[in-house]
Parts: C-alpha cells; sequence; structure tokens
C-alpha cells in the first residue's frame, strides 16, 4: 500500500514539476536565487541545484533533512537549513504525520506545526526552530527569482506578512500549496488572502500550486 501511495504521489509531483518547470520553473538558471520553504526530501530543491542556482532550502523535520542534505552534498550552491519558516523567529512543535511511525520519511511530507491538521497526530511531535521568513528575505537584501512555499498549514500567517511588507515586489514568481481542505478553518483565511491578492493586483503569486 505504502509504495502504491509513493508510486502516485511520484507520478503526480513529477507531471506538475514538468508543466510548472515548462511555465515558471524553466526559467531559473545559473544566475537564479532561489527559496524553497518546506523543501522536504529536496525533489524540487534538486531540480533548481541542478540548473546551476543558489538555492535556500528549509525543512524542519528531521528525518526529511537528513535525506535532503544527503542528496544536496554534490551542489555547492545549494544551503540546507535545518529549520521552518514562519512570521517570527521561535520554537513550536513539529507534529509528525499519523502513520509517520511506518516510516519516517516516507510520510515526513505531511508533518506540520498546525496541530488541528486532520492527518498529523498531536502525541508525536518534535520541536523545531523556526525562522522569520521575512527577515530571513530582508537579510538577504537581494532580487529573488522563485519563492515556493509548502509548509503544511502554516502558510496563511506567512504569506499575509510576506504581502504585507509588499516583500512580493522583490520576488520574480512565488507559488504556495495551500492546504484549506485538511485544517479546519483555514478557508476564510485563505479567502482574505486572495482578496488581498486580487485588490493589490498581485499577479506574481500562485496558490494551490500542487
Amino acid at each position: 500500500m505504502k509504495k502504491t501511495i509513493r508510486a502516485i504521489k511520484n507520478q503526480i509531483q513529477y507531471a506538475l514539476t514538468h508543466i510548472l518547470f515548462s511555465k515558471v520553473f524553466n526559467r531559473i538558471g545559473p544566475d537564479s536565487i532561489v527559496i524553497d520553504c518546506g523543501a522536504n526530501v529536496g525533489d524540487i530543491a534538486w531540480q533548481f541545484a541542478k540548473r546551476g542556482a543558489t538555492v535556500y532550502a528549509f525543512e524542519p523535520n528531521p528525518h526529511a533533512f537528513e535525506r535532503l542534505s544527503t542528496r544536496m552534498e554534490a551542489f555547492p550552491k545549494v544551503t540546507c537549513i535545518n529549520k521552518g519558516v514562519w512570521i517570527e523567529a521561535a520554537t513550536m512543535n513539529l507534529y509528525f504525520h499519523e502513520q509517520a511511525g511506518e516510516d519516517q520519511v516516507f510520510w515526513s511530507f505531511g508533518s506540520s506545526i498546525i496541530r488541528e491538521k486532520n492527518n498529523i497526530s498531536d502525541r508525536d511531535f518534535v520541536e523545531v526552530e523556526l525562522i522569520d521568513l521575512t527577515g530571513f528575505i530582508d537579510e538577504l537584501d537581494t532580487e529573488i527569482d522563485l519563492l515556493k512555499i509548502d509548509i503544511e498549514g502554516a502558510e496563511g500567517p506567512v504569506l499575509k506578512k510576506l504581502i504585507e511588507k509588499e516583500q512580493y515586489e522583490r520576488i520574480g514568481q512565488i507559488v504556495v500549496e495551500t492546504h484549506e481542505r485538511k485544517i479546519a478553518g483555514q478557508a476564510e483565511e485563505m479567502k482574505a488572502i486572495r482578496k488581498m491578492i486580487t485588490e493589490r493586483n498581485i499577479t506574481n503569486i500562485t496558490l494551490g500550486w500542487l
């Protein structure tokens, strides 16, 4: 069963990644700067890395991070950071997927700092460090070609702060995976963010990219 789920997930991700690379990611090259929030085991980061981009890959799950950092050893322009992203520097619980006990690496993609997420275990978690994403972007003090955000339910507050600080103006493209179907109460939050995007006529943010 697990192998079947993984095979289906890989096929879907491969197809979606191919589409995205042809439309957006294909512009990434040796002069590009990419921030990958929720890099997991590095399937997407690897695509950026092999194109020679400078990549900052954030992943708080220790099991996924070990695989990520190993895969990226061959790419000196990739910086792997064992932290999550949030609206401020903090230490929080990262809740593992409800089936993580079967295979921590395989089920690492579902871990979240949001306790209300419907497929996590509130009894199986680890304490992790989080950085203020907007602060990190300020410290980089450069134009960013691509910001990918796939942080399992924490994307709403992060994206809202990024928009309010108008940091999207310094970023070529922002792709965000949303999780309102998995977390009660987030539908209204994402509706408000979509309204912000429309009212400000923001054209470089894509929601629900996976």
